[in-house]
């Protein structure tokens, strides 16, 4: 009689937990528009917390670092700048190799373009059903039309000598016309970006300085106002956490992207591209953003064949090599080394990068997988949206 006594109050415990869990639909729909208004803001905003949040990413990275200095009588704000100097001065080195190939390169930009707007111009042409010829009868002018359909293999034919088709005619063509007029924009776009990429990069280095010198103690000050002692261990293993997987993942995934921009520029070498340097470390940097990154480089090697070979297969030749090498990185090596805790499912992974794609640009899309990951291990560690972690570690199909 003793025993069914004793587990009711469980049970009840139990469904009074589920029954507080549980949300009703009024707050289901509230949360939904809180996270659209916080998405909205960090959109319109960036300006403001993109480097705030970039700069804490690489703060929490190197605050372990600093710590172990301080412990040597290194004063933080020497081993900040000193961290910084040391991780500065190699990527400025790399730059200044890479200065005279780049330039080489954007000279050659107009060329692909004039290529380009040469190709379409003549499908263009292809595509118009109608043209009207003026002919010359005696002495009489005659218009006769010629009806041109689509040939899916008349860009192939080799039966009509190439001087005798037609010049492009000097008027407008609205295709090309408008390739050129996107180019210029994204040139436009890109010189207006500058000031405000270079003010939010010198924010961003003085906000790392203050964050890894001021930060330890305004955390320690934070902690100190928990009421039980259990609350402050356990926000100290989770920051502890978060540092290690965080710092472990960087540097792992900057390992591997480092052994893929070598192996890819070895690579293009041995087989005759130019400046197989530049490749490399193009390659290597776009790695950072999962699936998009080796997808943008993919094209980006095919426009340097395109302009090293001309319109011929070999100018495949630069991406497939690129292409044979990221199979093996990213179906073997990467899943192997980074192992189970790193698990993150390509869907949400893909979504996830668009969404800060879309939010914070170039940037957004490098700290979207860092930032998962430390989302993903604190509601982990608190045990917070236990479904959604749940989701993003979801396994990949066979």
């Amino acid at each position: 009689m003793n025993q069914p006594a004793q587990k009711e109050p469980t049970t009840n415990k139990e469904e009074n937990e589920s029954s507080k869990t549980h949300l009703t639909p009024i707050q289901v729909i509230i949360y939904w528009l809180l996270a659209i208004v916080v998405l909205y803001t960090l959109y319109f905003a960036k300006t403001l917390f993109l480097p705030v949040v970039v700069a804490a990413l690489f703060a929490l990275l190197l605050s372990p670092v600093v710590s172990l200095l301080k412990r040597f009588y290194f004063p933080r704000a020497f081993s900040a700048l000193m961290l910084l100097v040391m991780i500065g001065v190699p990527f400025t080195l790399l730059g200044m190799q890479l200065v005279e190939p780049a330039q080489k390169w954007s000279k050659r930009i107009p060329e692909l373009s004039s290529q380009f707007t040469t190709e379409l111009n003549e499908i263009s042409q292809t595509l118009s059903p109608v043209e009207m010829i003026p002919v010359q009868d005696t002495g009489t002018a005659q218009q006769v039309e010629e009806k041109k359909g689509f040939r899916l293999f008349g860009w192939f034919r080799k039966d009509e000598p190439k001087e005798k088709r037609p010049e492009p005619t000097p008027t407008s063509n609205p295709v090309s016309d408008r390739f050129k007029q996107g180019g210029m924009e994204l040139i436009v776009e890109f010189l207006g970006a500058t000031p405000v990429v270079l003010a939010q990069f010198f924010t961003f280095l003085i906000l790392v300085i203050f964050m890894l010198v001021f930060g330890p103690l305004l955390y320690v000050n934070f902690i100190s106002g928990f009421p039980q002692e259990r609350d402050k261990q356990a926000a100290n293993s989770l920051l502890n956490e978060v540092q290690r997987e965080l710092s472990r993942y960087i540097l792992t995934v900057s390992v591997i992207n480092t052994g893929l921009g070598v192996v890819t520029g070895l690579a293009l070498w041995v087989a005759g591209v130019e400046d197989a340097l530049l490749w490399g470390v193009m390659v290597a940097l776009l790695n950072f953003a999962p699936y998009i990154g080796p997808i943008i480089a993919m094209l980006v090697l095919y426009l340097a064949g395109i302009i090293q070979y001309g319109a011929e297969w070999m100018a495949f030749m630069p991406a497939l090599i690129f292409f044979s090498i990221n199979i093996i990185e990213a179906q073997f090596i990467t899943p192997t080394v980074l192992g189970r805790n790193m698990r993150l499912n390509p869907l949400i992974l893909i979504l996830w990068v668009v969404l800060w794609g879309w939010i914070w640009g170039a940037v957004g899309v490098l700290i979207a997988v860092p930032l998962l990951v430390c989302l993903k291990l604190a509601a982990a560690r608190l045990n917070i949206f236990t479904n959604w972690v749940r989701l993003i570690e979801t396994p990949r199909g066979c």
